[in-house]
């Protein structure tokens, strides 16, 4: 069995993420960073500005200051770990580096992100040394989610690329009263169990399509005695689901000869507990190359799938169409506010027309141990509109 979960690279270009601007790019571009293949070397190729890196370089400072870039991430979420990789940097590499965040609404350029006073920079990694031509893993120890990073490198130099590691947390606000895919990862879905990863990484099953001829699903290694590979998903939110899209597309000689879907719901019972699971869709034949989909069985809401291929094989997508119920629209609202910055929890609420009274009674008062208890500090806060749309995204 793998070990699993794995944070997710919120920065993908894949989820969405760019690199909004850089202070200088002289020697290479600041769109390499988010590159989501490995870094290559360029070792004896020149071009017109010197000697080929694959990554972001800034030329050799001659006064005071550092350089920087700054990151959109794809999916806003907890950072757990920053990867610096600086590899084939064996001598621009910048001798140490620091990391911020900020969490804003909307969509805002890069100047205003940077000029805004009322924008809260976070440090996730204070001042660390880098190594040249190495992957560096920079723990980070934070409950906050995030929306932008700051990558400042002192003085100047070379990094091949940025990963910015963690757990998506879906603002409510983009999903309320939709069907959407419970086991995307963008919103918020993620892969915990997998029986066997040889040829792919499980954790591609759930990322954002479409998926490119290059690129490579869950696929586990051939069989030679009984039984059967599998993957389990934690969903975005407890639901119900409808439709599922199961997806071989590019595996044309090595998909599963068939598969089933299962689910459980761990509010309620023991993952563990074999009799915990029950069908969502019944053993059924797949086809090489092909996107299927089926309807679901009429089960309960759940909260974990299980994806069962026989007898192994590959499988590029999966995604589970539905509805969250009550307590998973209360559970994914309840995260979302509870793990937001204050001047970002104060944005929200002044966006809701919550007046600046409310919002400074209720934003200090987070984290709230549980749904029903953010619940309740928002009824007694006031009863108004502002604070009723708030309300809303938890279905009370």
């Amino acid at each position: 069995m793998s070990r699993l979960p794995r944070p997710i690279d919120l920065a993908s270009r894949r989820l969405g993420g760019g690199v909004m601007a850089a202070n200088d790019e002289h020697f290479g571009k600041k769109e390499r960073l988010l590159d989501p293949s490995d870094p290559v070397s360029h070792a004896a190729h020149t071009g017109l500005t010197g000697d080929l890196y694959d990554g972001w370089e800034t030329r050799r400072r001659r006064g005071p200051g550092d350089d920087w870039a700054l990151v959109r991430l794809g999916a806003a979420g907890i950072v757990r770990e920053i990867v610096v990789d600086t590899r084939h940097f064996r001598g621009q590499n910048p001798p140490s580096c620091t990391i911020e965040a900020c969490a804003v609404e909307g969509f805002p350029s890069a100047e205003s992100v940077l000029a805004d006073d009322e924008v809260r920079w976070v440090p996730l990694v204070k001042q660390v040394p880098l190594l040249a031509d190495d992957v560096n893993r920079l723990p980070v120890d934070s409950a906050l989610r995030m929306t932008h990073v700051r990558l400042s490198i002192h003085p100047d130099g070379g990094v091949a690329r940025l990963r910015v590691l963690g757990d998506v947390v879906p603002d409510p606000r983009r999903l309320h009263g939709m069907t959407f895919d419970l086991a995307a990862q963008a919103n918020g879905g993620r892969v915990v169990a997998c029986s066997d990863e040889f040829f792919g990484n499980p954790t591609n099953i759930n990322a954002p399509t479409p998926q490119l001829r290059k690129e490579k699903g869950w696929e586990s290694n051939r069989r030679r005695s009984g039984g059967h590979d599998h993957l389990v998903i934690e969903l975005a939110a407890k639901g119900v689901v409808g439709i599922i899209d199961y997806d071989t597309t590019y595996y044309t000689g090595n998909s599963p000869e068939s598969f089933s879907l299962e689910g459980c719901d761990a509010t309620a019972s023991d993952l563990r507990d074999p009799d915990a699971w029950f069908s969502l869709l019944a053993r059924t034949e797949g086809r090489h190359d092909t996107p299927h989909w089926f309807s679901a069985l009429p089960a309960p809401a759940v909260t974990h799938v299980r994806l069962n291929i026989y007898p192994d094989g590959g499988v590029s997508r999966l995604r589970l169409w539905g509805r969250p119920d009550g307590t998973g629209r209360s559970h994914l609202a309840h995260r979302w506010f509870n793990s937001l910055p204050e001047d970002h929890a104060a944005a929200v609420l002044r966006n809701l027309d919550v007046p600046a009274g409310i919002a400074a009674r209720v934003v200090p008062g987070r984290p709230f141990p549980t749904p029903a208890e953010t619940i309740a500090a928002l009824r007694h806060a006031d009863d108004g509109p502002g604070v009723g749309k708030l309300l809303e995204l938890f279905e009370v």
